[in-house]
Parts: structure tokens; C-alpha cells; sequence
């Protein structure tokens, strides 16, 4: 219940407003929110590559309603790719499908994807694509594929949500191909016909697909990303 909330809130405009106002509930969030403006993310950044501690940037979002605030994202992601070159921090960026447009247009979506991966390409910068809701899995991992088969970008990644039963098949097939992955757990709520429902099920899970990316990774002899 709580985490279908909070799932709720992550994508409601006027919860992240009431967030940003709100001095109880910043000091919360500020654990996870880097600040509302793109120079208060490199301060943060600079600040744990100070600790020796490499960062992902995330301009918050998630299904845009019109094809111009896609471009608005999208937009958004470029200049924080500008930041990061010009701050001379370490950090790459990380984005959701659906806030490019996904679930107006997956082509579109695509145009902009590959747009933000040429873009980090030529700052020598990689993009990692978050995993949403069971729902976009499979038109995801299509326009991950797209991005490395068809235009060569390389430079990207995705996450495989360890709670679903069909994760395996997409690890072994995304690490056999020498593709990067993030590994996590899963925070959405899903169905029991298509996710593990108990903790102990999914840690268990975790640690396969874990052991599966690392034997990947020493067949092929190359830098995979090792899960999180």
C-alpha cells in the first residue's frame, strides 16, 4: 500500500511542487533529490567524487503527456551532459522511457533517445535507461536493442528488475550479447503472475542474475557493469 503511494506521488507534478515548498518534507527527500537545480545536482556530485564515489544524474520525470514536454526532457538531459563535461565531474546520466515520450509514441521516443546517446557519445559519456512498470519491459529492451543493433550506441545500458520472472531470460540475453546492466530489485507493484511476491524470493533471484552478469563478464574478458 505504501509503496503504490509513493509510487504515486513520484509521478504526480503537483507532489513534487508540495516537496520542493515544503521545509519537513525537503529535508526528507533531500536524502534522494540532489536539489531542483541542475548546478545544486553538480555541487552534489562533486561532493561524492570527493569521497571517491562515482554518481548518476536524473532529471525527475516520468510520463510526459505531449510530444513538447518529451522535447523539454530530452532538452533537460543535454544540458545536464553539458554540465557534466564542463564541471569536469564523474558521473553519467540515467532516464526513463516513458518521460521521452514512450507512451505517446515509441519511435518518437526513440528519435530522442537516440539524439541524448549521440549527444553523450561526443562528451565521451554514457546513458543508462531506467525500467518502469511490466508494462513497458518489452517495448524497452526493444529500443535499448534498437539503440546498439541499428545506430551503434554503445554507450547505454538498462535495468532488469529482479522481481519478475522473466528477468533471467533478459540477463542472459542482454550479458551474452556484451550489454550493460544495472541490476536491482524492483519497486513497482506487479501482479504475482508476473513477480515474485515474497522478499526472500526475489533476494534469491537477485543473486542469480547477479551470478549470471559476473559469468558473463569473465567469458567475454570485458568491463560489464557489475550490478548495484
Amino acid at each position: 500500500m505504501l509503496r503504490s503511494f509513493l509510487i504515486y506521488l513520484s509521478k504526480a507534478a503537483w507532489a513534487r511542487h508540495a516537496v520542493t515548498r515544503w521545509p519537513v518534507a525537503w529535508r526528507a527527500a533531500s536524502r534522494f533529490i540532489a536539489g531542483e537545480k541542475l548546478a545544486d545536482g553538480i555541487r552534489v556530485v562533486q561532493s561524492l567524487n570527493e569521497r571517491g564515489i562515482l554518481a548518476t544524474l536524473d532529471h525527475l520525470g516520468e510520463h510526459t503527456t505531449t510530444r513538447e514536454e518529451a522535447v523539454q526532457a530530452t532538452q533537460a538531459i543535454l544540458e545536464m551532459l553539458d554540465a557534466i563535461q564542463k564541471s569536469g565531474v564523474r558521473a553519467n546520466v540515467s532516464l526513463k522511457l516513458t518521460q521521452l515520450g514512450l507512451a505517446l509514441d515509441p519511435d518518437f521516443c526513440a528519435d530522442q533517445l537516440q539524439r541524448i546517446l549521440t549527444y553523450a557519445r561526443e562528451r565521451d559519456n554514457f546513458v543508462r535507461i531506467d525500467m518502469e512498470e511490466a508494462t513497458w519491459t518489452d517495448i524497452t529492451l526493444e529500443i535499448y536493442q534498437r539503440m546498439r543493433d541499428v545506430y551503434h550506441l554503445d554507450n547505454t545500458g538498462v535495468v532488469i528488475q529482479a522481481y519478475l520472472f522473466r528477468s533471467e531470460e533478459d540477463v542472459r540475453r542482454i550479458a551474452g550479447s556484451g550489454g550493460r546492466i544495472r541490476l536491482c530489485k524492483g519497486a513497482y507493484k506487479e501482479p504475482p503472475e508476473i513477480a515474485y511476491p515474497r522478499k526472500q524470493d526475489v533476494d534469491a533471484n537477485y543473486d542469480r542474475l547477479a551470478e549470471i552478469i559476473m559469468e558473463a563478464d569473465a567469458r567475454s574478458g570485458e568491463d560489464t557493469e557489475r550490478p548495484d
